[in-house]
């Protein structure tokens, strides 16, 4: 029998019901902040970007952000405060806002009027301040709800917005904020708005130059040579070269980082292929052109069309509404003249560009036989039946909103492999299983990639040898078992995540994933502990005579019991990556031939661990 569809089937929700029904239309997703685009952090922006569209429209230099143990969040700007007679209205009508008018906020971040709003509805606590000529007004909500509007006073604190927020945990549940990906949200607002200082937990981020400042952050190792600086009307670009694997952009819209690209960052790429071969006169092949580059793009447009509220990927084509000029011819036209008039005048660095080309057109071409080969023992190998048990929909189009829900578990063993291949979300999680342990790729080149069976087929699971943008899976999971074994395993992965292609690793991909290492129960209650503190927890909570069972492995966690490990509760650590962590240094010295200082630094480091001295029942 049909469902009845009545006028009482047809329902209309206030606005603060329909952004936590489906704060994914908002937000993106909520997480629980171990990925750096989880809701956690963009709700941070959203109020960021407020603040920081008052400094790009000449107000304010400096924006304070305080997040305290509890989670609470605060930002204080000094702009020029909201007009008092529209602070709530600001907070919790949609589409409500100053940035409609283009003479109040030209090429602005945020235009729907959105941003504040899904804040407020998706905070147990939300705040909000303003400081206007000598006259203060504030709103608290609980959930989107007013708690209480007080009326306008007097005060001698200096124009600007304060909000503070907590993120509510009915929605986000047990949330992290991880210091790394706020610090680099906030040093990307720095590289963009030079002069702008902005304070986060009493550290003080600035930048004096702009897109090099981002580039010297986020290079390892030397470039190649001095990095080209490019500064134009409303286009700001940085260029170098270094010696990593593939392509690494930075890109940006209105003081927007846009992790995924968009038509500025496919412009750049063009132009640059363009460009070079005219200025050398020769058809160089443009994945030669762009080995190993790393630059950042800029631009501002009146305006932007993004792919999603949260603001990722670039759409715009056109530089303003209804406009000839496209974003394309823009960048276009600027990169000829501003890149084309920089190598004829530094003629060191068109030597040390020639060069780079030239190498990697020499690795290229020696590569093609043995990528051809690889390509056809990828297809022998059935690689979706031996290999790689893949979920029901593929993510290739990562504007995609499922490939952010999209996870592969590596993992080793057919019963670690087996246990979640029978516990995963077959929609959206798929499992790569590894024969035995991978081989030690440090000091190695891209050949082994190809020649080698595992890792061949890892890559082609991944799609990602020919670009990063093509990556199928939003987090690529490293799940082995909690010992020695399953410790050497994650090195060793990692290393060629490292070596080959780091790039999965500084756009935040990469995790780990925690799994239990004891189950303390009695008749009444099961706790799974991840440490020997909660372990302590649960048996202080059960009584002693609590039965304690040690996880070994990924095997011997039932499939039944796996299930609540790999879905909405996963615990998943994230390998991160940051200029202070020399990647040369750091594999030379764990992965590389240097045994007896290796040793000799795990004896000086060795433990024993708590949990072997321990006499509580073990089963």
């Amino acid at each position: 029998m049909s469902a009845e569809y009545q006028d009482d089937s047809i329902k209309t929700l206030e606005w603060q019901e329909h952004i936590r029904l489906r704060p994914g239309m908002y937000i993106g997703k909520l997480g629980d902040g171990s990925s750096p685009d989880d809701g956690v952090y963009v709700l941070v922006k959203e109020v960021l970007d407020n603040s920081i569209d008052e400094y790009m429209m000449g107000y304010g230099k400096q924006i304070e952000l305080n997040i305290d143990e509890s989670g609470k969040v605060s930002v204080r700007d000094y702009g020029r405060g909201i007009p008092l007679g529209k602070v709530l209205d600001v907070a919790s009508k949609m589409n409500t806002g100053a940035k409609y008018d283009s003479k109040a906020f030209k090429k602005s971040v945020g235009l729907n009027g959105v941003g504040i709003k899904a804040v407020n509805a998706l905070s147990g606590q939300f705040y909000i301040q303003s400081f206007r000529d000598k006259r203060t007004k504030t709103v608290t909500f609980a959930r989107g709800q007013v708690v209480d509007d007080l009326a306008e006073t007097d005060t001698d604190q200096p124009n600007g917005t304060l909000t503070t927020f907590v993120p509510d945990e009915l929605l986000f549940g047990h949330y992290q904020i991880i210091p790394e990906y706020l610090e680099r949200l906030l040093k990307n607002y720095t590289f963009l708005n030079t002069g702008l200082v902005v304070v986060y937990n009493s550290v003080r981020y600035v930048s004096r130059n702009g897109l090099l400042d981002l580039l010297d952050d986020n290079m390892n190792s030397p470039g190649l040579y001095d990095p080209i600086h490019l500064k134009g009307e409303d286009i700001e670009l940085a260029i170098c070269h270094g010696t990593q694997y593939g392509e690494e952009y930075y890109s940006f819209a209105n003081g927007q980082f846009t992790p995924q690209g968009g038509t500025h960052q496919q412009a750049f790429r063009e132009a640059y292929v363009k460009t070079v071969r005219e200025f050398f006169h020769k058809d160089y092949d443009a994945s030669d052109i762009r080995s190993s580059i790393i630059a950042a793009i800029s631009i501002k447009v009146q305006e932007p069309m993004f792919e999603s509220q949260t603001k990722t990927k670039l759409g715009s084509k056109e530089m303003s509404p209804g406009s000839d000029l496209t974003v394309s011819k823009f960048i276009g036209d600027f990169v000829k003249k501003e890149l084309d008039n920089y190598l004829h005048r530094h003629p060191d660095t068109t030597d040390a560009i020639r060069q780079k080309i030239e190498e990697s057109e020499k690795e290229r071409k020696a590569m093609s036989n043995i990528k051809k080969l690889a390509r056809e023992r990828a297809k022998k190998a059935s690689l979706h039946n031996r290999k790689l048990r893949d979920c029901r929909v593929h993510f290739t189009d990562s504007k995609h909103e499922k490939f952010l829900d999209s996870t592969l578990f590596i993992t080793e063993g057919d019963s670690a492999s087996g246990s979640i291949t029978k516990s995963r979300d077959v929609n959206t999680q798929a499992v790569f299983s590894l024969r035995g342990k991978p081989l030690n790729t440090f000091g190695m080149t891209k050949r082994v990639v190809y020649e080698n069976e595992e890792f061949n087929l890892l890559q082609a699971a991944l799609d990602i040898e020919e670009d990063i943008e093509n990556l199928r899976y939003n987090r690529v999971v490293i799940a082995t078992d909690a010992d020695v074994d399953g410790m050497h395993i994650r090195l060793l992965l990692i290393t060629f995540f490292l070596q080959f292609f780091p790039d999965l690793i500084r756009k935040g991909h990469l995790y780990i994933l925690q799994t239990p290492l004891f189950r303390v129960r009695n008749k009444k209650e099961t706790h799974y502990c991840y440490s020997g503190e909660e372990r302590a927890k649960a048996l202080k909570k059960l009584g002693s005579s609590a039965e304690i069972t040690r996880f070994k492995g990924l095997g011997e966690i039932s499939p039944d019991e796996f299930v609540g490990f790999i879905g909405a509760n996963i615990r998943l650590d994230p390998v991160k990556l940051s200029k202070t962590d020399m990647i040369q240094e750091l594999l030379t010295f764990y992965m590389g031939k240097n045994t007896p200082d290796r040793q000799h630094f795990i004896i000086g480091n060795l433990r024993i661990e708590e949990d072997l001295l321990e006499e509580a029942p073990v089963n």
